[in-house]
């Protein structure tokens, strides 16, 4: 009788740990999980085919021309390598040829500049050398044998056709990248191969629907809640299977991206934040004048905050269900308490992750208004600050939430999921008398 009941808790830790695709290997699954699963799939079938429809809908397309702000932000580059560089004199001379102006051996100064020489190393030029002057400054350095991008502007003089834009990072970046997947790969195996997938397909919603969207002149909060659903639908199901576990995942990430979305379209109008506040926006709004920003703004913050909050309802699923696994016995009631244990701690290290990542992309920001003589609530409700106030306050707020209502729907689910745990037996209740005889018969064998 014990070798039986200990082969059914068996059964049904496994059926438990291998989750709800292989549920039907045990026995068909109670109404009340079917149940349950019904629900589930009446809330994410019509989200995802909304998502869907909306991505088709919204489809940009051909971007339409910008407006010409005569900077040339857009101009065409090509690639380089630098060939050699000397100290010259700074300021005007005689003659406009660069290289005349060499200073002598040991007069590099306060005032000297540099003379870059560059190699052309494609484009229709491939093979030219071209000359540039930098002022000290311009804080690039740049020594012999760097590659470098060259900004390309055909209507400019031949001679100022070419000028150093950046650095070129491209090798260094890629190795950096092949570090990472390498990694991910290692310790994650095909899970972690799965993760670098749904990375890929998450940048390319990104920069071939949810970027060019914005730009066409579409609604930033719509393009980011559709684009962010299909993110968040591809990342969670491709990385977590197809289950229960991941769809209680999908729904709590959902339900507080939902909250997220609404808390910050009400405190962006109260705070009477335009978006404006930094010359990047600056320079779109200027090439793209029909771009809503402070619709943008809170695309900023919806997008932003998808990563983390996928991250605590996936953990709290887990959780949830792990703790099922450990002990059949568990109750909704139980495993909730259980889990919402695992959750403060969880919420209290990652709202403080959070604000440190916001705070750390704002360092500069933060090291100007403390040199500042200003109060510091005067810096605290200026826009450029108030603004990363609201999307760091909003953004932690819904992943607080997002913490109960996942691992209570998650509670509700796994306490109902697949085959309910059989208990043993109950062993028949023997007397007093009937026990001590037993022990006299055992006593004289």
């Amino acid at each position: 009788m014990a070798g039986t009941s200990t082969r059914h808790d068996e059964l049904g830790h496994d059926s438990l740990h291998h989750g709800h695709g292989h549920s039907h290997d045990h026995g068909p699954a109670t109404p009340a999980s079917r149940r349950l699963r019904w629900i589930i799939a009446a809330v994410l079938v019509p989200f995802a085919v909304a998502v869907v429809a909306g991505m088709v809908l919204l489809w940009p397309g051909r971007l339409p021309a910008h407006a010409s702000t005569g900077i040339g932000f857009d101009q065409p580059t090509v690639s380089g390598t630098v060939t050699g560089t000397k100290t010259v004199v700074c300021g005007g001379g005689a003659t406009s040829d660069p290289a005349a102006q060499a200073a002598p051996s040991g007069q590099a100064g306060q005032g000297a500049c540099t003379l870059v020489t560059v190699l052309v190393t494609s484009g229709k030029d491939s093979g030219k050398s071209v000359q540039q002057t930098l002022t000290p400054d311009q804080t690039a350095v740049y020594s012999a044998g760097e590659k470098v991008v060259l900004d390309y502007s055909p209507t400019a003089p031949a001679s100022l056709q070419y000028s150093i834009g950046d650095a070129d990072r491209t090798l260094p970046l890629a190795v950096l990248a092949g570090v990472f997947a390498l990694a991910v790969v290692l310790v994650g195996r095909l899970r972690g191969l799965a993760a670098l997938v749904a990375l890929t397909i998450s940048f390319a919603v990104l920069s071939l629907f949810v970027l060019p969207a914005i730009l066409k002149g579409e609604d930033p909060l719509t393009v980011a809640v559709v684009g962010g659903g299909a993110i968040m639908l591809i990342a969670l199901y491709l990385c977590h299977g197809l289950s229960a576990r991941t769809s209680v995942a999908v729904i709590g990430t959902l339900t507080s991206l939902a909250l997220i979305g609404f808390l910050g379209k009400e405190f962006i109008g109260l705070t009477h934040l335009t978006g404006n506040t930094s010359d990047e926006t600056a320079l779109v709004h200027s090439l793209y004048a029909g771009i809503k920003l402070p619709g943008l703004l809170l695309a900023g913050v919806i997008i932003g905050s998808l990563g983390v909050l996928n991250d605590v309802t996936v953990t709290q699923a887990s959780s949830v269900w792990e703790l099922r696994a450990a002990d059949p016995s568990m109750g909704a009631r139980a495993l909730y308490r259980a889990g919402i244990r695992i959750g403060r701690d969880h919420i209290a290290s990652t709202v403080n992750t959070l604000v440190m990542a916001y705070a750390g992309a704002a360092l500069p920001l933060m090291l100007l208004f403390s040199i500042a003589n200003r109060g510091v609530w005067t810096v605290a409700t200026s826009e450029i600050v108030a603004e990363e106030i609201v999307r760091t306050l909003v953004g932690s707020i819904g992943l607080i939430a997002s913490v109960p209502l996942t691992t209570g729907l998650a509670a509700l689910v796994a306490s109902r999921d697949g085959r309910r745990p059989e208990r043993t037996l109950p062993r028949p209740r023997v007397s007093s008398e009937a026990a001590d005889g037993r022990a006299r018969h055992r006593h004289r064998r």
